[in-house]
């Protein structure tokens, strides 16, 4: 094996001088993310986590319920004690005892006081809960609200109004233009098309209908008497046409109420 130049020796001290600093240098980050994140664990434990408004209505609404059920569990107690108070005095007085009766009556006053001020106290304390659960409401509204007027900034700073104008002109430009150029093809349609054999068609469509029904329209029209000629003629002469007229009619009236038998 060949010896290493001095370029070659000074270019290895190098390298290996950088890897040992990067190595340092990494050891440092590591050791600075774990300090900090034991302090921040450090303080947190000794001061607590900083609660948001939010957790903080919420562990209010969940203490209050507690004390509210405390307070009807109490409640309860006194109810139940009140009963077996109202037993006691009537079996003393039973016994003849009305020193006791009269003692006994005093607590059951007593009693139904306390249970009283508990029902009052539970009333306060709902009502307080009540408050903080429309606060919590009206927060969340406004948070909804706050979200809602940054999106329509949003969309009213990219909504604007000459462009929208700008817009509209040219979609009624585009609009005129497409009309135009339709009517122009259907003009240039019809044009090439024509309406003459459409209209000889249809009367050969007619002819025929009428030729299945057996029915000639100018056989009938030439065979009906003219009205015209002199009107100075004798009464039976003037009678003649009048009768042969009506026979015509009288005829064609048949042939056609055959045709709608048939």
């Amino acid at each position: 094996m060949a010896p290493l130049s001095i370029n070659e020796h000074v270019s290895l001290i190098f390298l290996s001088f950088f890897f040992f600093l990067n190595l340092i240098f990494v050891f440092c980050f590591v050791c600075r993310i774990f300090f900090d994140f034991a302090f921040l664990t450090q303080m947190e434990f000794l001061f607590g986590k900083r609660k948001t408004p939010e957790e903080m209505l919420r562990q209010n609404q969940r203490a209050l319920n507690r004390a509210m059920r405390d307070l009807d569990r109490e409640r309860m107690k006194l109810e139940q004690q009140e009963k077996k108070i109202i037993a006691d005095i009537k079996k003393m007085a039973k016994q003849g005892q009305m020193d006791a009766v009269k003692i006994m009556a005093k607590d059951l006053v007593r009693t139904r006081r306390y249970v009283k001020k508990f029902i009052m106290m539970k009333a306060n304390i709902q009502a307080v809960s009540l408050k903080i659960q429309t606060l919590k409401s009206n927060n969340s509204m406004a948070q909804a609200m706050k979200g809602v007027t940054k999106a329509m900034a949003t969309m009213n700073r990219q909504l604007k109004l000459p462009q929208i104008q700008k817009i509209m002109m040219e979609f009624e430009k585009q609009s005129e233009m497409m009309d135009m150029k339709e009517e122009m093809m259907n003009d240039a349609i019809d044009d090439a098309m024509g309406d003459e054999d459409d209209e000889e068609e249809s009367d050969a469509i007619v002819s025929q209908v009428l030729d299945e029904l057996g029915l000639n329209l100018s056989d009938e029209l030439s065979n009906l008497p003219s009205t015209g000629g002199s009107l100075s003629v004798a009464g039976g002469k003037k009678a003649e046409p009048q009768a042969a007229l009506a026979d015509a009619d009288a005829d064609l009236e048949e042939r056609l109420n055959n045709l709608r038998r048939d």
